[in-house]
């Protein structure tokens, strides 16, 4: 497999690249949508709520924590996770001004 070269791309080309990562396989939106219905930190349910096995799950938290739009939290022998809010911000703000891209007129096709 050949190499990412994202040190090609400039900083914020990268960063919308690693935002949109989140929402590419549904279960990372729905455990998003599950964080957010709740709007509590989630520690066990999240299993049964999105219907895969705990290492998937477990591997697309892993994921989204990577990102930083979720949190961990230890609570006795387990993690709870929750939407960090800050880097959840920052996101919309990084994707609104990518998305309201809007050509005058279009020049082609």
């Amino acid at each position: 497999m050949g190499l990412a070269k994202t040190e090609i791309f400039t900083d914020l080309q990268n960063e919308i690249a690693l935002f949109a990562k989140a929402f590419g396989h549904p279960a990372r939106v729905a455990i998003l949508q599950h964080l957010f219905k709740l709007n509590t930190c989630v520690c066990g349910d999240l299993v049964n709520e999105i219907g895969l096995a705990q290492p998937t799950i477990s591997q697309h938290l892993k994921e989204l924590k990577t990102l930083g739009l979720i949190k961990g939290n230890v609570e006795g022998t387990s993690v709870c996770y929750c939407i960090n809010t800050e880097n959840w911000t920052k996101m919309k703000e990084v994707m609104f001004q990518f998305l309201d891209q809007d050509l005058t007129e279009p020049t082609c096709c």
